[in-house]
């Protein structure tokens, strides 16, 4: 398998975190030298290995933040 090249721009939330040290984290991260896109993924303790995760425009995230903030659940 190819490796993935991707740079984390910034991290901004740890949102939990397995027996393992995986992080689950929300990031800003460029993914094969494009454009960097908001994301929700697990990482590795030192951000060099993750595992499948989302990923996010600007405008979905927005969609989301809008869908999350709609919801009974979290009022």
């Amino acid at each position: 398998m190819a490796d993935i090249k991707f740079d984390i721009i910034e991290t901004f939330a740890t949102l939990s975190e397995t027996q393992k040290g995986w992080k689950k984290q929300l990031t800003l991260t460029s993914w094969g030298d494009r454009d960097p896109k908001y994301d929700i993924r697990y990482w590795s303790d030192d951000q060099t290995s993750m595992k499948k995760g989302v990923t996010f425009s600007l405008s979905e995230l927005h969609a989301l933040k809008d869908a999350l903030n709609n919801m009974p659940e979290l009022k």
